[in-house]
């Protein structure tokens, strides 16, 4: 492991644990400029996405991250919570163990978390992702979000 502050590859272990999502956190200390980091480890299991054309391309976390961005881009969410939610994503992915899996089963996990987060975040990636292509539509989403909204604050 490399520290990254003086790139000297001489460093020891000094704590190990576990993280929720089943990672390996490791505490390091650089044995030539005695700094310490934290490493993470958690094995990578990229299943292949099944594109609605049919396609396959390999899952990729900075691609959905990137998409998800886009929606909350000028919102008041904050970058964690956005990692958080890529991260669920992923874990859910890894889960499920299989080798391929439909790009479908991933937009709907995106349009449930951002529900969870931002309204307004949810609508813009909706109507990109739900195909909602003219007023009418995008107007019953948001009086469905209203009801469930006014559902909500009655109880």
């Amino acid at each position: 492991m490399r520290c990254p502050y003086c790139k000297s590859q001489r460093t020891k272990v000094i704590d190990t644990s576990h993280d929720a999502r089943g990672g390996v956190r490791r505490r390091r200390e650089c044995i030539v400029c005695e700094q310490r980091f934290t490493t993470y480890e958690r094995a990578i299991l990229t299943p292949l996405l099944i594109k609605r054309d049919g396609k396959r391309e390999e899952f990729d976390q900075e691609k959905l991250a990137s998409g998800i961005r886009i929606a909350c881009a000028k919102r008041p969410v904050a970058a964690s919570d956005i990692d958080r939610l890529v991260g669920k994503i992923e874990s859910t992915l890894q889960s499920m163990g299989k080798s391929e899996i439909s790009s479908r089963v991933i937009g709907d996990m995106v349009i449930a978390g951002l529900k969870s987060l931002d309204y307004i975040a949810y609508i813009r990636y909706a109507i990109v992702y739900l195909g909602l292509d003219d007023l009418q539509s995008i107007r019953n989403e948001i009086d469905r979000l209203l009801e469930t909204e006014s559902e909500i604050s009655l109880s």
